[in-house]
């Protein structure tokens, strides 16, 4: 049977939450799904990352209103930086995505995406659209639009204030706009979110014409939360961990402007001021609404279950409608509610977390009705199993259990991973050639279990998800996602190779069963000119998830190349050549990806001086573990063990990104590590933001930190300091060095210092002043203090070979 476009999105969408446990709604909760169910209106908020949402507005439209609500980021904030882990990039943006559907499982909201890829920060949208493919994304609001069809579409960002903004953000209100004319079901109006802060200051603001604005007091207190709207937005805020985003909740009365841009402006502050957001708005919803209005007048805290009769009636109405969009959408809702009023119970567990396309296991299926209602279990369907039929009675409270045994997945179903890199991604773009879900956050129905159940004589279907679950000693009942897995995954260490002259260097290898007995064969994959010793090494593993480590001996080419290596194992006529990440926070769902098993492969000549660094850790890089790859000895310092004597031992201390902001022992150990400069050692601050410094006093001399960047990579860099030493010893840096950089030459560049310092590179964005402070380093005493906003933290996995040496050079002045 063919299924529509929008019920497949509906069914996608409601599932969410899949890896979480199992959603359970009291009274309260069924309560306020009703009255979500009688609203038929919908708001869609717009802009560019994870964290440029509204939560305010979200919670507001989604709690006071009971509209469906939608925000659209159209990344997945891929290109941003991480406060809480190393990941970075695809793994950030996995995380991101993750964080913005606990936000909204919070504020009540629901989550969609566009293919565009957070490339990183740009200055303005003709950057933006430079990288992105416009049409593609634009293609991708229109779908959203016409998919979620909202009433009313709020921007978060001016669409005409280009270059006063990240180019994304006003991207994204560009789009948003232009796209409002173009869909088929245009929305009756469209508001800018704007305030004081887009007017340049309070005053500004208050003298302005606001004949187009609404003022709205958001901040309501909702008696059956027990919160005000604020506080519920600052929890849904405070999802966005990685980011550090916790934030307050407030209580008292607060306003929020809305700035309309087409469409007709309310005469009140009823946002839905001329839509009709009852059960009138669809033709034969009348009689449905009768029934539906007197359950939410007359809810019955104690007992709901006393509304499930007129619940299967009110179901019965709305599989009649000719409207299939609000049939689809007020189908889920309904079922959802009349599952929890009956207290129904339906899980479907796999006795492992992980299993391969051949091997065997058990699902154990667990059914229970805990309310008085008449209840029936007709059959449930697994994956491609027969029908298990069972008409059994679901007697109140009495469990009905049963498993599928011996269950195969079979070679049709895709290995699980994240939908969005399962294709060739650009610069600017991800790949998603089903057009049914690219604008989800994630697919989470992949295994689904169809429980067909009989209520009050009405047979329904019932969809969830086969997952797994343990008992953590630490949390109880923990469950995680369920996980197809290739037979094998394999891992190249280190992740960046760095090959200096000739001489050969060992090359390590992890092997990961994810079935017993795997055997076969691995081998690397090299450049033409390469040699690797042995050429194949043979493999068995007789037990699931056990790793094996195997080491090549791998001889380098003499030019200077840049290049990749790959591992592979076969098995039979299979090859494996996937490398498996996971993803796993305390506030996400466990995430699974997988990659081609690769590792960057570099072949440089670089001279290094010193040997011992200290490397204190701030947002979270893995400069440190990159710097490994140059033989220096790299040891992590506590910050609460500061102290000159262990800092004495070191050649070079160098603090990770964002240590001044997030290292809280720095406000007062800072002096120490000026002392140890002041003694003879090399201090290299890598960047920090302007915001939230645990001290201002980050350099032994005046040092202002900005938010001058070079967003352009390949912008061209001239030396201020020709004769330096951090230029020419013990390597020679030159243009050279500053092509094949990533995402941003750098950031947060300090624009103003004391004579102290000598700023030695200046670059800039095109049509920009020159930004000279990349790289500036002042003597103090016996030492060099160092700071500079490059952004080393992406250059260096990436294996950027210029990287490299100029932080050599940096490590070894005056060595």
């Amino acid at each position: 049977m063919k299924r529509s476009y929008t019920s497949i999105f509906i069914f996608l969408i409601s599932s969410i939450a899949f890896a979480q446990a199992p959603q359970k709604l009291n009274s309260v909760e069924i309560y306020e799904q009703v009255q979500k169910l009688n609203f038929l209106g919908k708001v869609l908020y717009v802009a560019a990352h994870p964290d440029d949402e509204n939560t305010k507005l979200i919670t507001y439209f989604s709690n006071h209103y009971h509209a469906q609500t939608a925000y659209l980021s159209l990344t997945r904030g891929d290109g941003g930086q991480n406060l809480i882990g190393t990941e970075l990039r695809e793994k950030l943006g996995a995380i991101r995505t993750q964080e913005l559907l606990a936000a909204r499982r919070i504020d009540g909201g629901e989550q969609f995406f566009t293919r565009a890829n957070d490339f990183g920060f740009s200055k303005e949208p003709n950057e933006t659209f430079a990288i992105w493919n416009k049409n593609e994304v634009m293609e991708d609001v229109i779908q959203v639009i016409e998919t979620f069809r909202p009433d009313i579409i709020v921007n978060r960002f001016s669409h005409n204030t280009p270059g006063t903004t990240h180019g994304h953000h006003t991207a994204s209100a560009m789009l948003s706009l232009e796209a409002y004319d173009l869909v088929k079901h245009q929305p009756k109006r469209i508001f800018f979110n704007t305030s004081w802060w887009f007017y340049g200051s309070q005053e500004a603001f208050d003298a302005a014409d606001k004949s187009k604005l609404l003022a709205i007091n958001s901040n309501v207190f909702y008696p059956l939360k027990g919160k005000s709207n604020n506080e519920i937005a600052a929890l849904s805020r405070s999802q966005h961990k990685c980011q550090g985003f916790g934030t307050l909740g407030s209580r008292g009365d607060e306003t929020e402007y809305l700035e309309l841009l087409k469409g007709d402006l309310p005469s009140n502050t009823n946002l839905f001021e001329g839509i009709d957001t009852s059960w009138n708005r669809v033709k034969g919803g009348n009689e449905i609404g009768k029934i539906l209005y007197e359950i939410e007048k007359n809810f019955n805290f104690g007992n709901p279950s006393v509304h499930i009769p007129n619940l299967i009636k009110a179901y019965d109405l709305i599989q009649k409608l000719e409207d299939s969009h609000w049939k689809d959408i007020k189908s889920k809702q309904i079922i959802k509610i009349i599952e929890a009023c009956s207290g129904l119970f339906m899980e479907a567990v796999a006795d492992t977390e992980t299993t391969t396309k051949d091997s065997n296991f058990n699902i154990n299926i667990e059914v229970i009705n805990r309310s008085q209602s008449n209840a029936k279990l007709i059959s449930v369907k697994a994956l491609q199993l027969p029908i298990e039929t069972k008409n059994a009675i679901l007697k109140n409270n009495e469990k009905t259990s049963f498993q599928f045994k011996n269950v195969i997945i079979g070679e049709s179903v895709d290995y699980s991973n994240l939908f969005w890199l399962k294709e060739q991604q650009t610069e600017g773009m991800y790949r998603v050639s089903d057009k049914s879900i690219r604008i989800l956050p994630e697919v989470s129905s992949n295994f689904p279990v169809v429980f067909t159940i009989e209520i009050e004589g009405k047979t329904i279907e019932f969809v969830k998800n086969i997952c797994y679950k343990f008992n953590n000693p630490d949390d109880g009942e923990t469950y995680v996602p369920f996980t197809v897995l290739p037979d094998v995954t394999t891992k190249i260490e280190p992740e960046v190779i760095i090959f200096n002259g000739t001489q050969s260097k060992e090359i390590t290898v992890s092997v990961k069963a994810h079935k017993a007995n795997a055997k076969g064969v691995l081998s690397l994959n090299i450049p033409n000119d390469w040699k690797v010793n042995p050429k194949e090494i043979p493999f068995e593993i007789t037990t699931k998830n056990e790793e094996k480590k195997f080491t090549f001996t791998l001889y380098p080419t003499k030019p200077e190349i840049a290049t990749k290596l790959s591992a592979k194992a076969q098995i039979g006529n299979q090859t494996f050549d996937d490398k498996l990440i996971t993803i796993q926070y305390p506030h996400i769902p466990k995430q699974t990806i997988l990659v081609p098993s690769e590792s960057k492969l570099v072949k440089l000549d670089i001279e290094t001086k010193g040997k011992n660094i200290g490397y204190i850790m701030g947002a979270g890089d893995e400069v440190n573990k990159n710097l490994e790859n140059l033989g220096f000895k790299v040891s992590t310092i506590n910050p609460n063990e500061i102290s000159i004597e262990n800092l004495q031992q070191f050649d070079a201390v160098i603090l990770g990104i964002r240590a001044f902001n997030v290292v809280d022992e720095l406000k007062y150990k800072n002096k120490i590590l000026f002392q140890y400069v002041e003694k003879g050692g090399n201090l290299i601050i890598q960047y920090n933001t302007t915001n939230n410094l645990v001290t201002k006093e980050i350099a032994p001399y005046s040092l202002e930190l900005s938010r001058d960047r070079v967003t352009d990579e390949n912008a061209k860099v001239s030396f201020l300091a020709p004769s330096h030493k951090v230029l020419n010893q013990p390597n020679k840096i030159t243009e050279k060095d500053f092509t094949g950089w990533v995402q941003e030459q750098g950031l947060y560049y300090p624009n103003k210092w004391s004579s102290e310092f000598i700023p030695i590179l200046a670059s800039n964005d095109e049509g920009e002043s020159s930004k000279t402070g990349g790289l500036v380093i002042a003597k103090f005493g016996k030492g060099n203090y160092i700071y500079t906003g490059l952004s080393f933290f992406r250059e260096l996995p990436e294996g950027v070979s210029g990287a490299y040496r100029l932080l050599a050079n940096m490590i070894a002045l005056d060595k």
